[in-house]
């Protein structure tokens, strides 16, 4: 059941991966300097909006399925 789930999800789970570090690594180098920012101030606020948008990116990038 988990295997069949990795299988049809596998470009949604490596886009919210990437789309973590990429949270990440936006709010260490990019942030907001004046702490201001209500989103880009803190990490804990960043990184899960780095996963959505990288899980709602990945899930562009699957392929159609056929029925058979």
């Amino acid at each position: 059941m988990v295997k069949k789930l990795i299988k049809n999800r596998k470009f949604e789970i490596i886009g919210g991966l990437l789309g973590l570090l990429g949270g990440f690594l936006y709010w260490k180098y990019v942030g907001c300097v004046s702490g201001t920012c209500p989103i880009q101030a803190n990490w804990y606020t960043m990184v899960p909006y780095g996963l959505l948008f990288g899980v709602l990116i990945g899930g562009m990038f699957k392929p159609k399925q056929t029925k058979e």
